[in-house]
């Protein structure tokens, strides 16, 4: 038998621990930090120029106007208006209540007195009914009592009562008259109650609005409030029918009552329409620099109807001579002016950016300037202005006026 070859034992003195050797490297765990720090770093430099860019300012602004109220043509002087009825009412209730009939739509024709509409009168029908039994029981009463005066009156002069049964008798018969009286009164506010739950036409006319439903609350117009209606139609007369236009104050010499004028309907280019002038309104507009002119439509025609845009032509005189048009004027509201010593200047918003402009002003009009230089109507100018507020900032629209 052969031997089995042994195995050397492990030589335990070529094990060491080499403690010279680098660590290995922690790189790995901190590249997140580093990413995180980067991340922050760009939030705050982006904050920051969000801080340091300029805000918008908050601005209210107005718009230059022009107002020139006329122009004169080879025919006359001519201005711009609308038709408007002389005669014109919002019809409502004398009473408030629930809308219980409405027996006209738009453009119904009216006589004056007709129902229209007709509020819920069941209790006021019932109070006149209750009045006129009442008013019946006195009458009655007042009967009886004059019978029993007469009756005291000839026991008195038999003697069989006194003087005093007679007095009582009388004072009955007195106090069943007064009842009576008062009780005629009161029918006569029952009957009067009853009556305005019925809305009548006031004068001839055409229905041009329905302003309440059946079943609406609707009440007089100094009793309205919250979803009560306070007028139930809107109507008017079309042959008052007229055209209001506000005149130049430097023509309105020129225009005097009774004047032949053309009036042309926006809505009607090619077809013109004899007019006459009603009447010169006493006054002038000074924000404006107008008068208001007031001219009758001769011809009736069922085309023409209220609120439409009209051009009257005050026909003037051939043998008159031309008269030159005035310059358009320039308003700008005075709270938008900003005062620099002696000179004047305004705040104009173009494109969304600031811009200085120096003005030159004129009359003053009411709560407004005429502007001779600086603006020729249409810009928006700033209202109020700060001092803040430089030329090229970017503003931002508060409000318009």
């Amino acid at each position: 038998m052969s031997e089995t070859p042994s195995i050397p034992p492990p030589d335990l003195s070529r094990l060491r621990i080499q403690r010279d050797e680098p660590a290995a490297s922690s790189g790995g765990s901190r590249r997140p930090w580093i990413a995180v720090a980067i991340v922050l770093l760009v939030v705050a430099v982006a904050a920051a120029a969000l801080l340091m860019r300029p805000k918008l300012a908050d601005v209210r602004v107005a718009t230059v106007t022009t107002t020139g109220g006329g122009t004169v043509t080879g025919a006359g002087i001519s201005a711009n208006g609308y038709v408007v009825a002389r005669t014109k009412a919002s019809v409502s209730a004398k009473i408030a209540g629930r809308l219980s009939y409405l027996g006209v739509h738009e453009g119904s024709e009216v006589k004056t007195g007709q129902v229209i509409a007709r509020i819920e009168s069941d209790v006021y029908a019932a109070g006149a009914q209750a009045a006129k039994a009442d008013l019946a029981r006195l009458e009655v009463e007042l009967a009886q009592a004059r019978r029993d005066l007469d009756r005291a009156k000839r026991l008195l002069e038999q003697q069989v009562i006194s003087q005093h049964d007679l007095e009582d008798a009388q004072t009955k018969a007195d106090l069943a008259q007064a009842s009576l009286a008062s009780a005629r009164a009161q029918l006569g506010v029952a009957d009067a109650n009853l009556e305005n739950t019925r809305v009548r036409a006031p004068f001839d006319g055409t229905v041009l609005r329905k302003d309440a439903e059946v079943g609406e609350i609707v009440a007089p117009a100094a009793a309205g409030g919250g979803l009560t209606r306070t007028a139930i139609v809107t109507m008017a007369d079309l042959r008052t029918l007229e055209v209001e236009v506000d005149v130049n104050e430097a023509y309105i010499a020129r225009i005097a009552n009774g004047q032949a004028a053309s009036v042309t309907l926006d809505a009607y280019p090619d077809t013109s329409f004899r007019g006459q002038v009603r009447q010169i309104v006493p006054t002038a507009d000074r924000q404006k620099a107008t008068v208001l002119v007031k001219v009758s439509i001769l011809d009736r025609d069922p085309r023409i109807l209220p609120e439409m845009g009209a051009k009257v032509v005050f026909l003037r005189d051939e043998q008159a001579p031309a008269v030159a048009a005035p310059p358009a004027r320039v308003l700008v509201r005075s709270e938008a002016l900003v005062h620099d010593g002696d000179a004047t200047r305004v705040w104009v918003v173009e494109s969304g950016k600031l811009a200085s402009r120096d003005v030159t002003l004129g009359r003053e009009r009411g709560d407004q300037f005429e502007v001779e230089r600086g603006l020729s109507g249409g810009e928006s100018v700033v209202l109020g202005p700060s001092a803040a507020l430089q030329s090229g900032r970017k503003v931002r629209i508060r409000s318009s006026s």
